[in-house]
C-alpha cells in the first residue's frame, strides 16, 4: 500500500532531507558509473584500443548487480563515513531502483539510466515504517522524527 501526502517539515528537517537526497544521488551515480565501466570494459576488441581511454576491468570481475553493489556499499561505509549518516535501507532502495531501471534498459523497454545532477533526484523510500507512526499531528519518519502533514480526504 502506498500513501502520498504533502509534508510540512521544519527547517532542520528540510536540511536533513536535502542531505539524504544528496547521499542517495551520490550512491546512484557511483553505482551507475560502476555498471557503465563494467559494460565498457567488455566492449573493446583485443587488437584495438579506444581513443578516449576505457577503464579496463579484469575478465573475471562479476557484473555489479544489486547484490554485489549492496555488499560493496556495506564495505564503503568504513571508508566513507558520510554513508553512515543515512538509513541503510534507503541506500539499498536506491540500488534496487537502479537495478530495475538497468534491467528495463537491458530488455530495451527504456533508455539507458542517467546520472543525476543536484536537484534531479527528489525522492527516497522508507521500506519499513515504525509502529504507531501516524497521528493527527503528523507522521513519524525514521531519521527525521515527527513531520507535519497536510492530510487530505479524497
Amino acid at each position: 500500500m502506498t500513501w502520498e501526502f504533502k509534508l510540512k517539515p521544519s527547517v532542520e528537517q528540510i536540511a536533513e532531507i536535502e542531505h539524504i537526497l544528496s547521499v542517495c544521488r551520490n550512491v546512484w551515480n557511483f553505482a551507475l558509473r560502476e555498471r557503465k565501466d563494467w559494460l565498457d570494459s567488455r566492449k573493446l576488441t583485443i587488437n584495438a584500443c579506444s581513443l578516449r581511454g576505457e577503464y579496463i576491468l579484469s575478465a573475471d570481475e562479476p557484473f555489479p548487480g544489486y547484490h554485489v553493489q549492496a555488499k560493496r556499499l556495506t564495505a564503503a561505509k568504513k571508508e566513507f563515513p558520510l554513508l553512515k549518516t543515512v538509513n541503510a535501507q534507503m541506500l539499498q532502495q536506491v540500488l534496487r531502483k537502479l537495478d530495475i531501471v538497468w534491467e528495463a534498459w537491458r530488455l530495451k523497454r527504456a533508455g539507458m539510466p542517467r546520472f543525476k545532477k543536484p536537484g534531479r533526484m527528489r525522492s527516497f523510500v522508507f521500506p519499513q515504517m515504525l509502529k504507531n507512526c501516524i497521528s493527527p499531528d503528523g507522521i513519524k519518519l525514521p531519521q527525521l522524527g515527527w513531520v507535519g502533514v497536510r492530510w487530505s480526504i479524497c
